[in-house]
């Protein structure tokens, strides 16, 4: 099985831990956050992974050779000359991801306790282009998703913002799930990466761009165990929460 972790982000968020560092490499209870994702999806079962590389991209070619490519066969999607955003980077790696295999995508900063083979096997019977793994939680930006789990849109509750344009929000047609950062996708949705997408753009613009043409999913739950960690009030919090995992 197949998976790309994004790993190129610049880490802002993270100053000053990430002026001399990838945010990929930042420790989180004494191992590098790359270092847990890629033990997860071994762990699941993938043996093949893209990782995307811009900030410091040097340094995560020498921890993946210092490290033996833990095991695994490992591409560098190498966006040091352009940063191109999630969108733009799952693009850039269509190349490693020919024939009809789906691939999991995975945020560097995301540490859960989702069962990622399961996750994988959903999108496998779904029929979806792509499947967006959301909970329910407490946040401003939620995901709209019909009754058959189909993605329609997103709102900023804090501001009334929709998206795609001209969408218009009823709470009584629409699921609030929140976005995890993991997601499935099948190569037949690179067909809709059409010349309006190229160099960088956001996946979850071209998600809700797309949901009319493409078929956007999402496996939802009403609640999984995650952490963004890529924030400094989250990254202080993140032993506890593994040490949590790992007792389940």
């Amino acid at each position: 099985m197949k998976a790309m972790i994004f790993a190129a982000g610049l880490g802002t968020r993270l100053k000053p831990l990430t002026d001399h560092q990838p945010k990929a490499l930042v420790p989180v209870a004494g191992r590098p956050m790359l270092e847990h994702v890629i033990l997860k999806l071994k762990k699941a079962g993938f043996n093949e992974l893209v990782i995307n590389i811009h900030h410091f991209g040097e340094q995560i070619i020498d921890f993946l050779k210092a490290n033996q490519n833990f095991g695994l066969t490992i591409h560098i999607s190498d966006e040091r000359d352009l940063l191109l955003d999630t969108g733009g980077g799952i693009k850039k790696a269509e190349p490693f991801f020919q024939g009809n295999e789906p691939f999991l995508v995975h945020n560097v900063d995301i540490l859960s306790d989702t069962d990622l083979k399961a996750l994988y096997e959903y999108h496998l019977h779904s029929g979806n282009d792509a499947t967006l793994l959301a909970s329910k939680r407490v946040t401003a930006r939620y995901l709209l998703f019909d009754d058959q789990a189909r993605l329609r849109g997103w709102i900023n509750k804090d501001t009334g913002q929709t998206k795609p344009e001209g969408f218009v929000y009823d709470a009584t047609l629409y699921q609030e799930y929140a976005f995890s950062g993991i997601h499935v996708i099948s190569p037949s949705l690179f067909r809709y990466m059409d010349e309006r997408w190229k160099g960088k753009f956001p996946i979850m613009d071209f998600y809700l761009q797309t949901c009319g043409e493409a078929r956007i999913g999402g496996c939802l739950t009403e609640q999984i165990h995650l952490i963004d960690i890529g924030k400094p009030e989250t990254l202080e919090k993140a032993a506890s929460f593994l040490a949590a995992l790992n007792q389940e």
